[in-house]
């Protein structure tokens, strides 16, 4: 990614003068450090941890998660971080790059987690109307698998994922383990009312299926729920623009199985979607992913629980 071999030899100083000689223990009372990359295991932890942790998000509110450049000072926080938690996929090759950089001393005494560790994985698919990236490019396409990264997208999911992290940080903190374990299940609780509402929509629904006019990363959420869904591109696709027979294959299945919306994603320009409604009088709904939120959000203390009820009523809109 452009501008990550510059930010690591800037760093590369900092790095060597942390583990020269090792870093020092967290003294008695010291709060958990912990650095994230984007909002949703930002925001587990904050739920889990409260006022216990130092805690820091590394993908700016606002931006984009999969143009992310990190700064030297991005490098800084991660190598002095108690625990570093990241998504793992191929949009984090920047970050296994920084992490390789450190010395295995150094590797030691970072708690180093990668989400797609902590649950099932699935390939990313296409489904009818999509065409590969490398097919446009008049390239061959690769024969070896991408994962789906979005795996925070189902509620099913982002249970197992908060009680993974708690585990992980009551066992860093023996202190607070009690406090952390009572949030975690108060938080866990919630999610399962989360997880029961989109059973219950999706369960009285008229139509088991959705529109996405955009990058689709909600294959785990689909997957949870039982539902059909039709893109213009996978999740991680770096297309911005659909190909004529992708809206007209969208624009078609939604004129024969009379669809009411189409969805598009946080941070979109919205093209897409409100091109395929312009030709069929669906209305546009978001359909949040979490990935990122904007500044006043993050400001405000939104929270993932918040982004996902908004799904829900919107997701009630589309299936009846």
């Amino acid at each position: 990614m452009k501008g990550i071999l510059a930010a690591l030899m800037s760093s590369l100083f900092i790095i060597c003068f942390m583990f020269a000689s090792g870093v020092p223990a967290r003294a008695d009372g010291e709060k958990l450090n912990v650095v994230t990359t984007i909002f949703p295991q930002y925001d587990f932890v904050r739920e889990i941890a409260g006022d216990k942790a130092e805690l820091t998000m590394l993908l700016r509110p606002g931006a984009e998660s999969h143009s992310f450049d990190p700064t030297p000072r991005d490098i800084k926080k991660i190598a002095a971080a108690d625990i570093f938690i990241y998504v793992g996929g191929e949009s984090d090759d920047w970050a296994r790059r920084i992490l390789d950089s450190l010395t295995p001393d150094a590797r030691e005494k970072i708690r180093i987690v990668s989400l797609m560790d902590l649950v099932d994985t699935v390939e990313e698919e296409l489904v009818e109307g999509m065409r590969e990236e490398a097919e446009e490019n008049g390239e061959k396409s690769s024969d070896e698998s991408e994962y789906d990264e979005h795996v925070w997208t189902s509620p099913k999911n982002a249970r197992r994922i908060t009680s993974e992290l708690m585990e992980i940080i009551c066992g860093l903190d023996k202190p607070n383990e009690t406090f952390y374990r009572a949030n975690a299940a108060g938080y866990m609780e919630k999610l399962d009312e989360l997880d029961r509402t989109f059973e219950d929509i999706v369960g009285g629904a008229k139509r088991r299926t959705i529109i996405f006019g955009d990058r689709f990363p909600f294959r785990y959420f689909v997957d949870a729920y039982g539902l059909d869904y039709y893109a213009a591109f996978p999740g991680c696709s770096t297309e911005t623009e659909a190909s004529a027979a992708t809206l007209a294959f969208l624009i078609n299945k939604i004129n024969a199985e009379n669809i009411p919306v189409v969805f598009y994603r946080e941070f979109s320009n919205e093209n897409m979607a409100n091109a395929i409604c312009e030709n069929t009088g669906a209305k546009s709904l978001l359909l949040h992913s979490c990935h990122n939120i904007t500044r006043d959000e993050f400001e405000g203390g939104r929270t993932y629980l918040e982004l996902m009820a908004q799904n829900a009523l919107n997701l009630r809109e589309a299936l009846n």
